[in-house]
């Protein structure tokens, strides 16, 4: 995957939010109104304000560990070898379908009628049929992959590199055909993100390590920058 030629930026970090009760986050998605994310191993699916980070409610997806990703209407949620289509209401499980084979599953996204799945280990993402599970299109990268979004047609996903105090961790836009990196966001040392969800002039990101979800200015290349 070439990033030789990719536009740069330093993550201009505009608020933190730390949720009582909470110690990790996984994937995160936004619906227009609130956050959403998935916590700790119980399966609780976090709502809060995206402004004050308070604790709006929660729901419980039995495995939910992983992605979160809305698609105007449902939240879909990784659990285990799953993704469920969920009830942002109730809870309820609506339909499900399968994960990628052998796929260490990570973030989440929705884009017209499918879903792309970050896989961590495998250091890919792909593209799934959103009503069969089948894979449609995968990615390589040169990194882990953590957190995935989709946000004015754009692809996002976060990386992972290094271990302990040595972590490294970017934020990148990738073409969603050829893969190609166009734009990168680097974070400060030690910051991990492990849910990522773009909006118009944000971008949400969540840290499994420090429990806390990081607010960041989306960056806007000028059209000179994209050519």
């Amino acid at each position: 995957m070439n990033t030789m030629e990719s536009t740069r930026h330093t993550a201009e970090i505009l608020m933190e939010h730390s949720v009582a009760g909470v110690k990790d986050v996984h994937g995160v998605t936004f619906d227009g109104r609130d956050v959403w994310f998935a916590h700790g191993d119980g399966g609780e699916v976090v709502r809060i304000d995206p402004e004050t980070g308070a604790r709006r409610g929660a729901l419980h997806v039995s495995g939910a560990d992983a992605g979160v990703a809305f698609d105007g209407v449902h939240l879909w949620v990784i659990a285990g070898k799953q993704i469920h289509r969920v009830d942002r209401e109730t809870g309820a499980i609506e339909r499900s379908i399968p994960t990628p084979e052998g796929a260490s599953v990570s973030g989440l996204a929705f884009h017209g009628d499918a879903l792309w799945v970050g896989d961590f280990r495998g250091k890919k993402l792909h593209k799934l049929d959103a009503k069969t599970g089948a894979v449609l299109r995968t990615i390589e990268s040169d990194r882990f992959v953590t957190g995935v979004s989709f946000s004015d047609d754009e692809l996002w996903h976060g990386t992972y590199e290094g271990e302990g105090d040595d972590v490294r961790t970017e934020l990148r836009r990738i073409d969603a055909t050829s893969g190609e990196v166009q734009e990168v966001v680097t974070f400060p040392p030690g910051a991990v993100i492990s849910g990522v969800e773009a909006t118009t002039d944000r971008i949400f990101c969540g840290d499994h390590r420090a429990g806390k979800i990081r607010v960041v200015r989306r960056p806007r290349m000028t059209r000179a920058q994209r050519g």
